[in-house]
Order: structure tokens, then C-alpha cells, then sequence
């Protein structure tokens, strides 16, 4: 049988390349003590953009009993950012590139037994071409940041070696209320020298531990090969996994048997179900139709980065359960297995993707690595019922319109269904890709990220864009895969408005945004963008720098927007009142209209102890309005009678003088509009005439990417846009027109701004 041995303890850490660190007997006695999971970037990952990336040494001491002698044994990482060179014993043992998957090295003749052995890893951070990602809007953090193990396995085992998967696949061949018939396909090892006769079995049972069905083959696996073993089974009149509603599951107990001896086991949970999308009527879970609320979810937290622990899990999903939401959109890589069996149990349903997002390599072209991280993705996390989507780009197409990169997202596509047709493929394309774009109709269905409202426009150009895509495009299965703004809870408006990063612009933008989603059942998926602020090493706005502020908790998971009791009202059934503004503590007015959002039906007000008014509607959303500040303090009550009892809310606010101007954004040319990144010009005596644009010069149907490298035409970019070249945010659009970054930024790209830049830069040759 094989047995587990955890790692996580007591490792030697450097921040630093040394270069002969994998030598069995070097010095590291002054090295730091760490245990895993662990960054080195767990502060600076999330301070700015200047964070450590770069090659960092582990070491750790591990002993190896005689009585593993004869069987294999592999070390297991199940995460480690980015490209991880692993030694035993000084003997390199291999490498594997990519962050956020389960890999494994078999280090059988490597180790000593029952003796010491030094584990030497090396994990470097740096962004290097044949990589993803290659960029993004989220810090790299570095390390091993999630759980190491030895596995110490019987030379006849379940693979090991298949991509970090268990070897073993339930395959849900045809699934309904009569019927769940199932593939179990596994792949066994025959280490030995010998042909090998072994039983294959699988017991299925159901949640209370009966036995429901089972599975047996004998099996001959050559010498020093793999077998691919299948076996079918079925269960009758099954009880299906239904989101949150009955998250059922199963489990198979997995073996392989030889005379009396059960020499490998496995135990899978699993849950059947089946699932459809309709271009007009949306998702559908086992024949019925299932609004899909979905958020989004970075792993990181504050002072952690990536190396969290398994109760921070478990508190990200209690907060996801709060809200009401029914779907995760796990981006933008692989997250913990860990967190993939909650979502199992909890009953969400799972868009899981890879990191190809943002540009693509401009040197590998077949995306080796991209093709890599999908077949890991789908082996590891094939059993998981949770998991309906497969993911194979986010915004691909901010690096450039290349045909190698149409190509490889096709190539992605055939790849994802033919490791997994039983799923669905999807991807978020950028907001610029037009209507009739081939993006559209490579994956079974589509999402789009879309910020209106906040990079460009307001929160109901939503309407008239969905709409018109849904017309010319009735056959795409449509979702919006991100969508928010920004929400600092220092700031506050009496008058919110786009990108003044206050919590109160934050609320209303969900708010007009959740009421245009919730009238159209044909989008199949919605998913806030983003659950969690999150490190985004490149960003300094708002006065806060490193940081991505769109969640609806705070990075440090302390504090609730009041965007997050918007989605509540509207999505939970846990009855509850939520005053909004409660941090705009100072008031100057002499009265102001306050919101509340609720899902009961009938809201009253206290001012002061005294009852003023209620509220009778379903609309989610109260206003009672002129309610009138007294000086100094005014308390505020809100309580609704369910079942006999009381829910209520509680706040005061504080009469002032004179405005607090800590509650305003600061205005420093770089943060406060969001894509901003300089001073804009006078346009105003500019007359707009029309311009002939040849071919052979520049012009705003160029990228960022080609307008800066000449100098001739960087000089006109500077001069109406400032060095908007040296901004952090720029590497994101050097693969972008002019033309197609003025579409989300309609605001900024002027009319009269293109034409004057298309008049300066026309005159310069290519």
C-alpha cells in the first residue's frame, strides 16, 4: 500500500540564487527556517511594483526508512511558482515549468535508505518566454506555496506520472435520473522486471458508505510498462450532485489486488450529473434551469500572498456561500486541489482555466507550455463534479492580433475536448474583439469581460451591448466572464460617480449592473470580477499602490463592501438588513437619503429611538430619503419582523462643519481615473477634418508596441499622452491598437484626441 509522508515542515530558505545550493553537503546553516506552504514575495508581492522575482533556494533534510527499499518513491509538489529544479541528494532529478499545477519526480534511485537525504529545489519567479503566464494583472508570487509530500508507492501502482493526476478517471459516459453509466479508466504501473497479474477493483458507494456498485478485471501489466485499463459500471436510480442544493457525492474505493495483498488504493470522491447550455435559455443542471451568480476568486491574501492555509479556504468559501453565489469562476490558473473539493462539497459550479492570459510568447509559437498547463489542469481535476467549464484563454488578444495565437487557442480548444469531451470549453475575450470576430465561435460557449462603467462608459451601456450581440449572434452561448470597479472603503460620495473609487460608486455600479444581467436568462453565467481584492504588482491607483481593489471583501477578508450585501439581497436567502455607508461616518449635510438593501420585504427606520417610516417592496433596494442629521451624533436603526422575530442594523452618523476630505480619492495625475496615466491636453480650439491613412505610416490602427519603438512617432505618443510608456499598466497594451484601446476608453480617446494623434503620426514613414 502506498503511504503519504508530508514535507511541509522545517525547511532551510535563501532569497537568493546560490549557485551550487543542490551539493549534498553545502553550508546553509544560516539559511532561514520556513515551513511550507511559504512566498518570499508575501509583503512585497502586494506593496507595488517592485517585488522580488528571481531564483530562491530550498533545503530539506529527509530520511528514507529501509523498509521503502524495493518500492518507488516520488516527491510531490502541489504548487510552486513558477519553474521548480529539483535535486536529491546533489543528483538533479528534473524540472518542471509552470506555477500553479501538482507535479511529481520519481526520486527512487536517488534517495538513500534508512539514512539522511538533502532535497534541494530551486524556484524562480522570473518571467521567461516559454512560460504563462507571461502577463498579468496579478502578482507571481514565488515559492512553494502549496503542500510537498513523498509518496512511497508499490512498484505495480495507479501512475503517478500522468501529468500529476491520480491515474484514475471517472468517466461519465451517459448520466440521467434512471441511470449514471460510468468509464473507469486507470492507468497501471508495472515497475518490476516481471509481467505482472493483478486484479483490478472498484467499489462504489454511496454517502452513507453502502455499497451501491462495483467493478472488477484481471489485469497482465508487461514489465516496465503502463497499462490503460477500463472498466464499466453503473448506478442505478443515482442521486444526482445538484449544486448547492444537493451536492451528492459518491466515493470510489479504487484498488489493485494481487492474491490476498490490496498493494495500491484510492479513494475518489466523485458526483454525477449532467448539464447543458442553451444560447436562449442559459444553464441547466440535471433538466432544470440554474441562474448561474458567479464570482470570481484570486488566491491570495494579505501578508500571505499564495501561501495560505486550509482554514483561509475554508473561510473564502463561507464568505462565497454568504453572498448566495451558485458559481466560481477560478482564475486565472489552477487553484488547490483542496479548494476544488470544497467547491464539490458545497455545491458550486466550477469554471476552472489555465494562465493563458494576456500575450502570448513571441518566441514559442506552438505553446508547448500553455498545452502543458491544460492537460494538467483537466488530468488533475477530471473527477471533480464541480467542475463544468474549461477555461483556455483570458484576454489573449491584448497581445496583438498574430495568427499563431489564433491558431493556438484553436489548438487549445481540440486539445480540451479531447482530454475531456464530457465538459465544456469557454474563454473571456477582451472587450475589444468585434461581434463577428472567429473568437466568438471556437469554444462551446463564450464570456466577455466588460467594465462599463469603469474603464470606459457607464454601467448601462451593458443593455445595448448585450443585446446587439445576442441579435447578430443568437446562436453563442453568451456569459460576462468580469465585470466591477473599484471600491476603496476610505472613500466616499454623497454623489458617486465613475472612477471615483469610492465604496458608494462601487455599490451603485453593481447595482445598475445586476439589475440589466438579471432581466436576460439567456447569459449563462455572470461572474463578478472579483470576490477578493487581490495583489496586482503592476497597479498604483487610488491612492493604493500594488493592489487590485475591485473584491467585494478586502484583501485581508475583514470587511464586506456594501456591494457584497447588494449580491446578498439579491442572491441569498438568509434574511438580513445592511445599512450602506456606515464608514461615511462625517456628514456635513443637514440631511441625506439612506440606503439599505435587504431581502425581506418590509424595512423600518429609526433615527434617534424614534420610528420614522417603513418600506414595503421587493425590489431588494430602500431609500428613505431626507432623513435629517442632528449635530454631533445621530444613530440609525433598521429592522424588519421575520417570523416573530427581529433582524435589524445598526449605525450612527457624526454632523460636521466641514467635509472630511480624507473620504476623496487623491488626485495625483496617475490614480484617480483609471485609465488616466497622464495629463490630458486642451483640445478645445481643435477643428476634426478627415485624414487619409496609407499603409506605409503610422498611425492609431498601430499597436502601443510598434508606435514606441520609434522614436519619431514615441515622440507624438508623449506629447499628447505624457510617458504613458513608462507606466507599469503599459506593458498590457503594447500588443493593442491605438484604435482598439480608444473603444473601452471612449472617455479619454477623444475624437478630437485620435484625430490629432492620426495627424502627427501620418506624417511619419514605417
Amino acid at each position: 500500500m502506498r503511504r503519504v509522508i508530508n514535507l511541509n515542515n522545517n525547511w532551510k530558505f535563501i532569497r537568493q540564487d546560490e549557485g551550487q545550493a543542490m551539493n549534498r553537503n553545502w553550508n546553509d546553516e544560516d539559511w532561514e527556517v520556513v515551513n511550507v506552504p511559504h512566498t518570499w514575495n508575501a509583503i512585497d508581492g502586494a506593496n507595488g511594483l517592485n517585488y522580488y522575482k528571481g531564483a530562491c533556494w530550498y533545503r530539506k533534510e529527509i530520511f528514507i526508512d529501509s523498509l521503502a527499499n524495493g518500492n518507488k518513491v516520488f516527491i510531490e509538489f502541489n504548487g510552486s511558482n513558477s519553474i521548480t529544479d529539483v535535486y536529491v541528494n546533489g543528483q538533479y532529478i528534473g524540472q518542471h515549468k509552470g506555477g500553479y499545477s501538482t507535479f511529481r519526480f520519481d526520486i527512487t534511485e536517488a534517495v538513500k535508505y534508512g539514512s539522511k537525504n538533502i532535497l534541494s529545489v530551486k524556484v524562480d519567479n522570473t518571467v521567461v518566454d516559454d512560460v504563462y503566464p507571461q502577463k498579468a494583472d496579478f502578482t507571481f508570487y514565488g515559492g512553494i506555496y502549496r503542500d510537498v509530500n513523498i509518496i512511497i508507492a508499490n512498484p505495480v501502482h495507479f501512475d503517478l506520472m500522468d501529468y500529476g493526476s491520480t491515474g484514475v478517471y471517472m468517466i461519465q459516459e451517459e448520466v440521467n435520473h434512471e441511470k449514471a453509466s460510468l468509464n473507469i479508466k486507470a492507468g497501471l504501473v508495472n515497475a518490476n522486471q516481471e509481467d505482472k497479474k493483478v486484479r483490478l477493483w472498484a467499489d462504489i458507494l454511496d454517502a452513507g458508505g453502502n455499497l451501491v456498485s462495483y467493478a472488477a478485471k484481471e489485469v497482465i501489466i508487461p514489465a516496465g510498462e503502463t497499462k490503460l485499463v477500463e472498466m464499466p459500471a453503473a448506478i442505478e436510480n443515482p442521486t444526482l450532485w445538484n449544486g448547492r442544493k444537493n451536492p451528492y457525492l459518491y466515493e470510489a474505493r479504487v484498488s489493485i489486488q494481487s492474491f490476498n495483498d490490496t498493494i495500491d488504493e484510492l479513494s475518489i470522491p466523485f458526483g454525477v450529473r449532467y448539464f447543458s447550455v442553451d444560447p436562449e435559455k442559459g444553464f441547466f443542471l440535471n433538466g432544470e434551469p440554474l441562474r448561474l451568480n458567479g464570482v470570481s476568486r484570486h488566491q491570495d491574501r494579505k501578508d500571505m500572498g499564495w501561501a495560505i492555509t486550509e482554514k483561509d479556504k475554508i473561510e473564502d468559501m463561507e464568505l462565497i456561500k454568504e453572498i448566495g453565489a451558485t458559481s466560481i469562476r477560478l482564475a486565472h490558473y489552477q487553484h488547490d486541489q483542496f479548494f476544488y473539493d470544497l467547491c464539490d462539497r458545497e455545491g458550486m459550479v466550477i469554471w476552472a482555466e489555465i494562465p493563458f492570459i494576456s500575450v502570448m510568447s513571441n518566441s514559442e509559437l506552438e505553446g508547448m507550455n500553455a498545452k502543458q498547463q491544460m492537460i494538467e489542469l483537466i488530468r488533475q481535476n477530471f473527477n471533480h463534479p464541480s467542475i463544468m467549464f474549461w477555461g483556455i484563454q483570458n484576454e489573449i488578444q491584448i497581445g496583438g492580433d498574430r495568427p499563431e495565437v489564433r491558431r493556438l487557442v484553436k489548438d487549445l480548444n481540440q486539445l480540451t475536448k479531447l482530454e475531456d469531451p464530457t465538459r465544456l470549453s469557454t474563454m473571456a475575450n477582451v472587450s475589444f474583439v468585434e461581434e463577428s470576430d472567429e473568437y466568438n465561435f471556437i469554444t462551446d460557449i463564450l464570456g466577455f469581460n466588460h467594465y462599463f462603467g469603469w474603464y470606459t462608459g457607464i454601467p448601462e451601456e451593458f443593455s445595448d451591448w448585450i443585446d446587439s450581440f445576442h441579435k447578430v449572434n443568437p446562436n453563442v452561448a453568451l456569459g460576462i466572464s468580469e465585470y466591477g470597479a473599484e471600491g476603496i472603503v476610505e472613500y466616499h460620495n454623497n454623489d458617486p460617480k465613475v472612477r471615483d473609487y469610492s465604496e458608494e460608486y462601487h455599490a451603485l455600479c453593481h447595482e445598475k449592473i445586476w439589475k440589466i444581467f438579471e432581466k436576460r436568462p439567456f447569459l449563462w453565467g455572470t461572474y463578478v470580477w472579483n470576490m477578493f481584492d487581490f495583489g496586482a504588482n503592476i497597479r498604483d491607483e487610488g491612492g493604493v499602490k500594488g493592489r487590485n481593489n475591485k473584491g467585494l471583501v478586502t484583501y485581508d477578508r475583514r470587511i464586506k463592501k456594501d456591494a457584497f450585501y447588494m449580491y446578498k439581497a439579491h442572491w441569498s436567502e438568509e434574511k438580513f438588513v445592511h445599512i450602506t455607508s456606515k464608514r461615511f461616518v462625517d456628514r456635513e449635510a443637514e440631511s441625506i437619503d439612506l440606503k439599505i438593501y435587504s431581502n425581506c420585504q418590509e424595512v423600518t427606520l429609526f433615527v434617534n429611538g424614534k420610528e420614522m417610516k417603513t418600506i414595503v417592496s421587493d425590489d431588494r433596494v430602500f431609500i428613505f430619503e431626507n432623513i435629517p442629521l442632528k449635530e454631533g451624533i445621530t444613530v440609525i436603526r433598521v429592522v424588519s419582523s421575520q417570523e416573530g422575530s427581529l433582524i435589524e442594523d445598526t449605525t450612527f452618523f457624526n454632523k460636521v462643519a466641514e467635509p472630511n476630505l480624507s473620504y476623496e480619492a487623491p488626485d495625483d495625475g496617475k490614480g484617480k481615473a483609471a485609465e488616466n496615466w497622464f495629463q490630458m491636453p486642451d483640445f478645445s480650439d481643435v477643428v476634426v477634418e478627415e485624414i487619409e491613412i496609407a499603409d506605409d505610416v503610422y498611425s492609431t490602427r498601430c499597436t502601443f508596441g510598434d508606435i514606441v519603438n520609434n522614436e519619431e512617432a514615441k515622440a507624438v505618443l508623449r506629447k499628447y499622452m505624457g510617458k504613458l510608456d513608462e507606466h507599469p499598466m503599459f506593458a498590457m497594451t503594447v500588443g493593442m491598437t491605438v484604435d482598439q484601446v480608444s473603444k473601452m476608453a471612449k472617455e479619454v480617446y477623444t475624437e478630437k484626441m485620435m484625430y490629432m494623434l492620426n495627424k502627427d503620426l501620418t506624417k511619419i514613414k514605417k
